[in-house]
């Protein structure tokens, strides 16, 4: 019988010798890999972090202490050893368990996280209630390096060492150079600074300073001789001039060094930070060797860690990659910026074309945003590569650094609308709301690979403010995609299909359902004209005047959520032209955070497929009669 299946919660680990962990490791490997290979999901972080996770549920009370995951990504071991072993086979399935924590699914999940750089600032939090309520549980946050080039994470470092409560803060560091080399004398003066019998002989020393004359000058010696010796042996001097003590780093692999430096470090007080170093895909030779495209990946061949998927595809981010390359070939001040998604959102090639004019931010889209703004501002086009759902943080950037002063930065929103399985904190549901708002904001949507090629071209010389391109996690329409560029009229609609019933509005990936859902009313009589929204601001006017003279009924359609969205505007355009009895109706994604599951199942759950489509349009003609309402 194997170890694992005599571990249904995190008190059967407890039970378990220390020298069997690593071996409970090697099965959780094996379950994840399996699991992966099916599901698809954060295959190289939760590998790399295996032991780590085991060495924190031996020592700590999960449920009592509170334990974060920065970014959530590498929560896989601990779900598993919290009672959901058996639902693993489920995880990002719609219906199953979240990759994510989720605190909803179990009251071991102690934090939501989905976004990188907030753990500290939330354990903090959790640290400073713990105080406030009179109780001494621990927290816990575990950080990856990345997470650290995010600017909260220093934010949320500099009030916790201010503050001086008690918290445990791990870096997990499996790329950084911050630590090249883990050897023995780091170990052991590992070993020393975390032993109780030290930490004990030293406050016994500062105490016996009270005593003595010039006991100031005296402290100040021996706390300066430490820094320099742990200077010469030790790259922690960051972490303990913002207030914290360092510890590490160690092999975050050896799971038996792990428990006795965190038992020896759960006693103490104030805040402290232990430097582990891991390895990503750790156990998985492909993830090992390749981690990147083993971070966020489908499903696999666990064999040969090749990709089970077959069919010839044409992302869009894809294209947005190949025709910035292509652009940037014929104009030199063309830029290009990503905040840690070089691979993600389609730039690997270009930052090999163009080194000196790519430019990786880290996990900083607010510094991303207003970087920029300042390549704009000295006369260069940069174009910001972004997740929907991470460009949520620039947002005060967007406003008071670039529209402020109409900057020309373009923003390529990739994953915009229903991302899939990453659930809730991924789904780009928000991003034509908050872009709406903000004056001089130029925002598009492409209906197909071409219209995107199209539309880069135009913002590349757009130089009237920022201008926003957003497309779906999803594969273009059509392949035929296009070395020459055609012209589209700043701010222009396109009438793709004639009726006299109704107008359909529909914006970006929602323009070919429409279009088909057209097709479909057709066979119960009923004639729309469709038409593709590609500018959502500013609209076309004069194709909107005609709109408003000809149709009683207009029908908007978005992969966005429908408060604040383009339906609402359209709606607030219509009532400034006095056209009150306009019947409009808005669909799009509701007022709620959208669960997890298959992009195309959660499509079709809130309507927005062709048939989808075309129900809701009878379902408001056959109400609209049995209220005796007319339509031109």
């Amino acid at each position: 019988m194997s170890l694992l299946e005599n571990i249904n919660s995190h008190l059967d680990l407890k039970n378990l010798n220390i020298d069997q962990l690593p071996e409970l490791a090697g099965e959780i490997r094996e379950l994840i890999i399996d699991v992966i290979s099916k599901n698809g999901g954060h295959l190289a972080s939760n590998m790399g972090i295996v032991e780590l996770t085991l060495a924190l549920h031996y020592v700590f009370e999960s449920g009592t202490d509170k334990i974060l995951y920065d970014v959530g990504h590498q929560c896989y071991t601990h779900k598993i050893i919290t009672g959901r072993k058996d639902d693993f086979a489920t995880i990002r399935r719609e219906g199953g368990l979240s990759g994510f924590p989720k605190p909803e699914e179990s009251p071991h999940d102690t934090f939501v996280a989905g976004h990188a750089s907030t753990s500290i600032s939330a354990a903090l939090g959790f640290a400073a209630a713990r105080d406030l309520a009179g109780e001494d549980h621990n927290v816990i946050a575990v950080i990856g390096d990345g997470s650290l080039t995010g600017g909260l994470s220093y934010e949320g470092l500099n009030q916790a060492g201010g503050l001086g409560k008690k918290l445990l803060i791990i870096l997990n560091d499996n790329e950084m150079s911050i630590s090249r080399n883990v050897g023995a004398l780091s170990k052991y003066l590992t070993d020393i600074i975390a032993d109780q019998n030290y930490n004990k002989l030293k406050a016994d020393i500062w105490n016996l300073t009270e005593r003595l004359p010039k006991k100031d000058v005296l402290r100040r010696g021996v706390t300066a001789m430490q820094d320099v010796v742990k200077s010469f042996l030790v790259p922690g001097q960051i972490f303990e001039k913002l207030g914290f003590r360092y510890f590490g780093p160690i092999d975050g692999h050896d799971v038996g060094l792990m428990i006795k430096t965190l038992s020896q470090l759960k006693d103490l007080n104030g805040p402290l930070l232990l430097h582990v170093i891991t390895k990503k895909g750790k156990g998985y030779k492909f993830a090992e060797e390749n981690p990147t495209s083993f971070h966020g990946i489908g499903s696999f061949d666990k064999e040969t860690g090749e990709s089970r998927s077959l069919k010839k595809s044409l992302p869009y981010t894809n294209v947005f990659g190949e025709t910035l390359i292509q652009l940037a070939d014929n104009d030199e001040k063309i830029c290009a910026i990503t905040a840690a998604m070089t691979t993600g959102t389609g730039l690997a090639k270009f930052s090999r074309k163009f080194p000196e004019r790519f430019f990786d931010v880290g996990i900083a889209e607010q510094h991303g945003s207003t970087f920029a703004a300042g390549l704009a501002s000295a006369g260069r086009k940069p174009f910001f590569a972004v997740y929907s759902t991470f460009l949520q943080r620039g947002f005060d950037q967007l406003v008071h650094d670039v529209a402020l002063q109409k900057l020309p930065a373009v923003f390529c929103i990739d994953r915009a609308g229903i991302v899939g399985e990453d659930g809730p904190t991924h789904h780009g549901c928000f991003d034509i709301s908050y872009l709406m708002q903000i004056p001089d904001m130029t925002i598009t949507a492409p209906k197909n690979g071409i219209e995107l090629q199209n539309l880069m071209a135009l913002a590349s010389n757009w130089q009237d403010g920022p201008f926003t391109i957003r497309y779906p996690r999803a594969d273009v329409p059509e392949t035929d995609i296009k070395n020459t560029y055609g012209k589209i009229k700043y701010g222009s609609w396109e009438i793709l299909r004639h009726g006299g019933d109704l107008a359909i509005l529909a914006v970006g990936s929602m323009v070919y359902p429409s279009w088909q859902a057209a097709d479909l009313l057709d066979k119960d009589g009923i004639k729309a004209t469709v038409i593709n929204c590609r500018f959502l601001k500013p609209i076309d006017r004069a194709m909107m005047k005609e709109i408003l003279l000809k149709f009683g009924l207009v029908v908007t359609i978005e992969e966005g959520s429908k408060i604040g969205g383009f339906g609402q505007y359209i709606g607030g355009y219509i009532n400034d032209q006095g056209f009150n009895d306009m019947i409009l109706h808005n669909l799009g994604l509701p007022d709620k955070f959208i669960e997890h599951g298959s992009r195309s199942s959660l499509l079709k759950q809130y309507g927005l497929t062709s048939d989808g489509i075309a129900s809701s349009i009878l379902d408001i003609i056959q109400e609209k009669k049995d209220t005796s309402r007319e339509y031109k």
